[in-house]
C-alpha cells in the first residue's frame, strides 16, 4: 500500500508528541521531515532512529520552517500537519494558505488521536497565552496537594533542544539533575521552582515513557501545558489561565481558544494589574465560548527583595523570554516592580545587546525597554550576560522565574521580582482540587 507522504511543522515540542503517539508505528504515513521554529538552533537535527521506532531506521531530518515550501515540491508531501502553538490566527491560515497553494493538505491533529491515558489523577494546567500565569498557578496547585499528604509529579511540556537520545525521558529532583541534563535557562525556569518546593519534574521527549515512570513515584500528575499547548493527558481537571492584558488573544490565538472551551475552570489572572473594564470584557467572552467552565479571578501579586535597590536608581529589567518573545507581552513583573518602586529610569537595553540578543530585537520589534532572558544554549547564555554587564544601569532588575544571578557572572547590583497566585471568591482551588482528586 502506499504510503501517505506527511511533514510535521512544529517547534521541539508537539510536533514529537503527535508523531510518538499518532505516526511512529502507522504504516499508513511516511513522515518524510519535521521543521523547526520559535526556539534557535533546534533545526538541521535528526530525530534519532532509538526514538523514529521501525519504519525509520535512520530517522527523520529536521529543517528550518522556512523550508517548507521547496519541501512539499522536492518530497511531493500531500499532507503538512502543524504541531506547534501560540499563533495567532492569522499566522496560522497564512501557513494553512502557503500548504494549499503548494497542493498539500493542511491537518491539526486532535486531542482524541493525541493524548494518553493515566492511571493516576491527572489535573491539567493550560493558558490562553505564554506568560498569562501557568507556572505560578501549577505551583500553587503542588502545594495544595502536598499538603493534603499526595506526592505531585509534575510533568511539563516539552523543551527537548539538546540530544533528543538522551532527553527521551528526564526526571528532575535536584540542581544536580539540572546540570546532568544541560538545561537551558528556559528549561531551568520552569523545573527550578518545582524542584524547591518538592515536587518531582518530569519532561523529555516520549511522554508515554514519561507518563509511566512518574506513575511509579506519585499519587497525582500535575501536566504543566508550557507554549499555550493543550494536554498530552487524558485529564480529570483541566484548568485554563486567561490573561485580561491581552483581552481577545482567548478568540483568535491557537490553541488558546480550544483551551478555554475545554476548561472546567478557567481563571482570569493579574487582576490587580489589568485595565480597567478588562476582567469583565474578558468573563463575558470566556462564558460565550463555554458556558459551563467556573470562572475564577485571581492576581499574582509580586515580591521584591529589597526595594531601596529600585528607589530612583536607573535600572535594566530582565523578564521571561518565551513571555516576551511569541508570548508578545511588552513586559513582565519585573517591569510592574521598576514602576511600583519608582525607579528613577528604566533603560532601553537595544544599545547593549550583542549577537542573537540584538537579533532577537530585530525579530520581535515590539520590545524597548525590558531584556528578554534569552538563554537557549551556552553560547547565547555568555551574550544574554554580557548584554546585561554593558548595559548603563544603576541595579538589575531580575524578575524571571529563576535566581539568573546563579547562572550568570551578573557584575552589577541585582534583585529579585518573585511572583505567586491568589485566587478571589468561592469555591476555593483547594476546594475544586479536592472534590476532583475523590471523585477520582
Amino acid at each position: 500500500m502506499k504510503r501517505i507522504k506527511a511533514l510535521i511543522l512544529g517547534a521541539a515540542g508537539r510536533d514529537f508528541h503527535n508523531f510518538n503517539t499518532y505516526f511512529r508505528n502507522n504504516e499508513n504515513y511516511e513522515i518524510v521531515a519535521f521543521t523547526a521554529t520559535q526556539i534557535p538552533d533546534i533545526s538541521d537535527r535528526r530525530y534519532p532512529p532509538t526514538l523514529s521506532g521501525s519504519l525509520y531506521p535512520e530517522g527523520i531530518p529536521i529543517y528550518p520552517e522556512d523550508e517548507f515550501d521547496d519541501l512539499i515540491k522536492t518530497h511531493n508531501i500531500e499532507q503538512v500537519i502543524l504541531a506547534y502553538s501560540d499563533l495567532s490566527y492569522g499566522y496560522v491560515m497564512n501557513l494553512a494558505s502557503k500548504v494549499l497553494a503548494n497542493g498539500a493538505d493542511f491537518r491539526i491533529l486532535g486531542p482524541k488521536h493525541t493524548m494518553i491515558k493515566s492511571k493516576l489523577p491527572v489535573i491539567a494546567v493550560l493558558a490562553v497565552r505564554t506568560g498569562s500565569g501557568k507556572s505560578q498557578t501549577t505551583r500553587k496547585i503542588g502545594k495544595i496537594l502536598r499538603e493534603q499528604g499526595k506526592k505531585v509529579a509534575v510533568i511539563r511540556h516539552p523543551m527537548p533542544y539538546g540530544d533528543l537520545e538522551k532527553q527521551r525521558c528526564q526526571r528532575f529532583d535536584s540542581y544536580e539533575d539540572l546540570k546532568k541534563y544541560e538545561c537551558t535557562i528556559e528549561e531551568m525556569e520552569e523545573y527550578e521552582p518545582h524542584i524547591n518546593e518538592g515536587n518531582l519534574v518530569f519532561a523529555g521527549v516520549d511522554f508515554e515513557e514519561i507518563l509511566r515512570e512518574a506513575e511509579k513515584e506519585a499519587d497525582v500528575i500535575l501536566f504543566d501545558g508550557g507554549n499555550n499547548d493543550w494536554s498530552f493527558y487524558d485529564a480529570d481537571l483541566t484548568i485554563t489561565i486567561a490573561d485580561p492584558h491581552r483581552l481577545g488573544h482567548e478568540r483568535s490565538y491557537f490553541p488558546g481558544e480550544v483551551n478555554v472551551r475545554r476548561a472546567e475552570v478557567v481563571i482570569i489572572n493579574k487582576a490587580g494589574t489589568a485595565p480597567p473594564g478588562n476582567i469583565s470584557k474578558l468573563k463575558e467572552s470566556i462564558k460565550e465560548l463555554n458556558p459551563k467552565a467556573l470562572i475564577l479571578i485571581a492576581n499574582s501579586p509580586i515580591t521584591v527583595e529589597d526595594p531601596k535597590f529600585i528607589l530612583n536608581k536607573r535600572v535594566l529589567v530582565v523578564e521571561d523570554g518565551p513571555t516576551l518573545t511569541h508570548g508578545e507581552m511588552k513586559y513582565g513583573a519585573g517591569h510592574i516592580a521598576a514602576k511600583q518602586y519608582k525607579a528613577k529610569e528604566i533603560i532601553d537595553p537595544r544599545p547593549f545587546a550583542i549577537g542573537s540578543i540584538k537579533t532577537t530585537y530585530q525579530k520581535y520589534k515590539h520590545l524597548s525597554d525590558v531584556l528578554p532572558a534569552m538563554g537557549y544554549g551556552e553560547k547565547q547564555m555568555k551574550e544574554l550576560e554580557d548584554t546585561i554587564n554593558a548595559s548603563d544601569c544603576d541595579t538589575v532588575v531580575i524578575g524571571t522565574p529563576i535566581n539568573l544571578g546563579r547562572l550568570l557572572s551578573i557584575k552589577k547590583p541585582s534583585i529579585r521580582v518573585t511572583y505567586d497566585l491568589e485566587v478571589q471568591g468561592q469555591p476555593s482551588l483547594k476546594e475544586i482540587i479536592t472534590d476532583v482528586i475523590k471523585k477520582r
